[in-house]
């Protein structure tokens, strides 16, 4: 990860209002936390760093699975895996992905969460019919929000 990076990292924190952000990958952990202090510290593979006073951010963990356990009514939840503006279609003149009671199964593209400037296609990972869509299009999604509740068949 370079310096332009972790700046649209930054920008994207500002944005959104978010304090922390963390990211772990194999030998490569980077960790930004927006405080009362001089600026935000940083970790990268181990060592501590600095970037520039007036950065900000909110929690961000990305890499999660988007399902989430059984809700009490039997349905499950599709949440996002990470923090970006949410698209229910590929672009503004195409149609949607999918609408309540569309059928998906677990490689059904259900939604786009740009981060970044990066278009995530994010799938379903479970089967079932869609009973709920929770969040509008073009909206900002944070780390764990229910997107859509997904009834398993």
């Amino acid at each position: 990860m370079d310096l332009k990076d972790i700046k649209a990292i930054i920008d994207l924190m500002k944005k959104n209002s978010i304090s922390e952000f963390e990211l772990e990958r194999q030998d490569f952990k980077i960790k930004l936390k927006r405080g009362s202090g001089p600026g935000i510290s940083y970790e990268e593979s181990g060592p501590q760093g600095y970037l520039p006073a007036g950065s900000s951010g909110q929690a961000l963990q990305a890499y999660a699975p988007p399902s989430a356990p059984a809700a009490p009514s039997g349905e499950l939840e599709i949440k996002s895996p990470m923090i970006g503006t949410f698209y229910r279609a590929p672009s503004p003149e195409a149609g949607n992905y999918i609408e309540v009671g569309s059928e998906v199964n677990p490689d059904t593209v259900v939604c786009i969460i740009e981060a970044m400037k990066v278009m995530n296609e994010i799938k379903a990972e479970v089967k079932g019919v869609i009973t709920q869509i929770t969040v509008e299009n073009a909206k900002p999604v944070e780390f764990g929000q229910p997107m859509f509740k997904i009834r398993p068949n």
